[in-house]
């Protein structure tokens, strides 16, 4: 088959509260959408990036030149397969070792693009003939607070809400005090703390004195590029450590496992280059014995529902930053929009595609930039 357009939006989404992390601050997110049609189908995805290169050195504009300037031409101009498109893309572009937010977005419109073209939903496509779940539990992040108060508070609303894992951000003096709060007001809540890669290895102590907390895991406390300190901290440390922003493909995740550097891998699409490269990782830790969990990048509701489908699969035991839109967002682009039921969980959607309406009309409010791209 062939593609016939890929369309690209630059949209700009105000957040209901600012999101503080140790890479900064978050009050608005520049967001770069893809829209992969053929004949009367289309399918859409969505990149992690965001207007500045914090956490990864991808942001909005070198996504849009990539996806312009080199993925689009080459969506364009060839043959793709019936089925298993976007595995195609991902196996051709295989070769390169950069810009994997760039092409997870485009990934991610292929496969809901094929579902459309199938009749069925992303969470069958993404089982691809395996048992998924129906509903999956959700947990939530909250940002860094100077006012303790204020996250009291938030962690109350959100147990109130039913979400099943409370995930805090953390970073040097910002760290076991503050655990040592939240263990004393709310007792033993399922708890997992996130350095954003924001400690060096001399501050290991520090880490191992959140081991008396009994927290679920350490997500990614060391340098992104440090999986050899992560795996001697992980030595030193009761708590289990979780590997994100190490973990950039297959192999790195491997290397991980090899090196006994985590005990959870927490999987985001976008910083791997895709769904396909997600799946991969998900099947190398079934087969290890090391659950996964699905994390979030504080995405709209295109790249939320892409997120549900693929937290669907069997070895995504942890609950995953999977949060209600209204939980970020003042209004969704997709309709209806995500919500989190009493018991912790969200639906996955079994309708054909996304299983939601993409609000186009919104798309349009918000837009920066557009451009569309057709095969000649």
């Amino acid at each position: 088959m062939r593609i016939d357009a890929l369309d690209l939006y630059w949209i700009k989404m105000s957040m209901v509260g600012e999101f503080v992390t140790s890479f900064g601050a978050v009050q608005e997110r520049d967001i770069i959408l893809v829209r992969a049609r053929a004949g009367d189908a289309s399918g859409w995805g969505e990149s992690g990036v965001d207007g500045v290169p914090l956490y990864s050195y991808e942001d909005a504009a070198t996504c849009w030149h990539i996806i312009e300037d080199f993925i689009a031409p080459a969506i364009l101009d060839r043959d793709w397969p019936d089925e298993g498109i976007g595995a195609a893309m991902a196996q051709h572009f295989s070769a390169w070792r950069w810009h994997p937010m760039a092409r997870a977005a485009v990934e991610e419109a292929l496969w809901d693009l094929e579902a459309n073209l199938r009749n069925t939903s992303l969470r069958r496509l993404y089982a691809g003939g395996r048992e998924s779940r129906e509903r999956i539990p959700v947990g939530i992040s909250l940002g860094i607070q100077d006012d303790f108060g204020l996250l009291g508070a938030q962690i109350s609303e959100a147990l109130e809400q039913g979400y099943q894992r409370i995930k805090l951000k953390i970073e040097p003096g910002k760290d076991v005090g503050v655990i040592e709060k939240v263990r004393g007001q709310f007792g033993d809540i399922p708890l997992m703390v996130d350095g954003n890669c924001g400690y060096s290895r001399e501050q290991g102590g520090i880490l191992r004195d959140l081991d008396p907390f009994g927290l679920l895991m350490i997500e990614q406390p060391l340098a992104h590029d440090d999986i050899p300190g992560h795996a001697e901290l992980q030595a030193r440390l009761e708590t289990p450590i979780c590997l994100d922003e190490s973990i950039h493909s297959l192999r790195h995740a491997r290397l991980a496992l090899d090196y006994d550097a985590c005990r959870l891998i927490n999987i985001k699409a976008s910083r791997i280059g895709g769904r396909s490269e997600a799946i991969a990782i998900h099947d190398l830790c079934a087969e290890r014995g090391v659950p996964v969990w699905c994390g979030g990048m504080l995405e709209s509701g295109i790249g939320r529902l892409h997120n549900i489908a693929m937290a669907s699969l069997p070895n995504f035991q942890m609950p995953g930053d999977l949060s209600a839109s209204r939980r970020y967002w003042h209004e969704d682009i997709i309709d209806p929009e995500v919500t989190v039921a009493g018991d912790g969980k969200v639906d996955v959607p079994d309708a054909v595609g996304l299983g939601h309406r993409v609000r186009e009309e919104a798309i349009q409010r918000l837009v920066l930039r557009s451009a569309s791209y057709s095969r000649g």
